[in-house]
């Protein structure tokens, strides 16, 4: 993330509060939820500090500068919790009681969210939750803490917690957790691709992106020659319902096909191994989109495919991938376009 985002900004406030006085750092440990690294992280570590960050890019720039990070949210509790809020409400709301839970008693939560990613509705929800705030405003965003363990609202916690459970969606068809993209619904691109899936489709077969697995279950549904699938996703808290779709479909499948689920950063490249690759890459990363990041799927889908796969894709019709399919393929086709979207069909990867 870049140096000047409100991200970033989120990051520089939350430590203000030790700055001016009004809490003082624990000497014993803390766990920051959705940590990202930064400067002021790195100049204000201390011993028994744990990183939680469930995206494998943010986990492992974390991990690059020497913090211990891990993906779930542990069962520890630690005399500071620190939290940096997402986008989507509902997960926030279980964020902010999963950092209740893990405070120790006479402990402090603390959060901080950017002005522009809803800082006013993030605070009054902590509120309801915690009871009593302090809160104060800095770097165009709001910083704001809870250490009454007597004001919470052990009903709303309850609640709360659950909203982290996975949850139905498409009629039952699938399993999706709050938060992931597309989480309460199979989103449209994803439909598109699938609707135009050859049934001639075979072998071992990647989903690079796969969120809760919607292409790949798809691909076993409607390809009876698919043997094999492994799915690669960047956010952990994909993976469970993931591996649930996939078990699930297989059964309905009735017959024998091996999965395989990899929490993975799919911009570092895949290993050469596929006849089959199905993406409908990311664009953005909470930003305004950014071609760069589907242009490095692309790369990664080309490397992944043995001689002779087939490389299926769906993007947003404005996004100028062709430049680097042409020189990732030798055979490249649009299949369809439709609802602002299109179709791709790549062949002949190139060594």
């Amino acid at each position: 993330m870049s140096a000047g985002s409100a991200s970033d900004a989120a990051l520089d406030a939350l430590f203000v509060p030790f700055a001016t006085g009004e809490l003082t750092l624990p000497v014993d440990g803390a766990l920051m939820l959705r940590a990202r690294d930064g400067f002021a992280l790195r100049e204000r570590r201390r011993p028994g500090w744990l990183m939680q960050q469930s995206f494998k890019p943010a986990a492992d720039a974390l991990q690059r500068s020497g913090f211990d990070v891990v993906a779930d949210v542990p069962g520890a509790c630690y005399p500071l919790v620190m939290v940096l809020p997402t986008r989507q409400r509902e997960e926030t709301r279980a964020l902010f009681a999963q950092a209740i839970a893990r405070r120790a008693p006479g402990g402090v939560v603390l959060a901080s969210v950017a002005n522009a990613e809803g800082a006013k509705t993030a605070e009054a929800d902590f509120a309801r939750l915690a009871g009593r705030i302090g809160m104060l405003s800095k770097h165009k965003c709001r910083v704001f803490w809870s250490a009454n363990e007597a004001d919470v609202d052990h009903a709303l916690l309850d609640r709360w917690n659950a909203l982290d459970a996975p949850v139905s969606v498409d009629g039952g068809r699938y399993t999706s957790r709050r938060g992931l993209f597309a989480w309460d619904r199979v989103d449209t691109a994803s439909a598109l691709l699938a609707s135009v899936l050859p049934g001639d489709l075979s072998g071992r077969l990647a989903d690079l992106g796969a969120g809760f697995g919607y292409l790949a279950c798809e691909a076993i549904a409607r390809c009876p020659g698919v043997v094999a699938v492994d799915l690669y996703e960047a956010e952990a808290r994909a993976l469970g319902p993931a591996r649930r779709n996939l078990d699930e479909v297989v059964a309905r499948a009735g017959r024998e096909v091996t999965s395989a689920v990899h929490w993975h950063d799919v911009t570092q490249g895949v290993v050469r191994a596929f006849d089959v690759v199905l993406s409908n890459p990311p664009f953005h990363q909470g930003r305004p989109g950014e071609p760069d990041l589907g242009r490095a799927f692309i790369t990664a889908a080309a490397g992944a495919l043995r001689a002779g796969g087939r490389f299926w894709m769906v993007a947003n019709r404005h996004l100028a991938y062709e430049g680097t399919l042409d020189a990732c393929f030798g055979a490249v086709r649009t299949v369809v376009e439709r609802d602002g979207f299109k179709v791709i069909e790549a062949r002949e990867p190139r060594p």
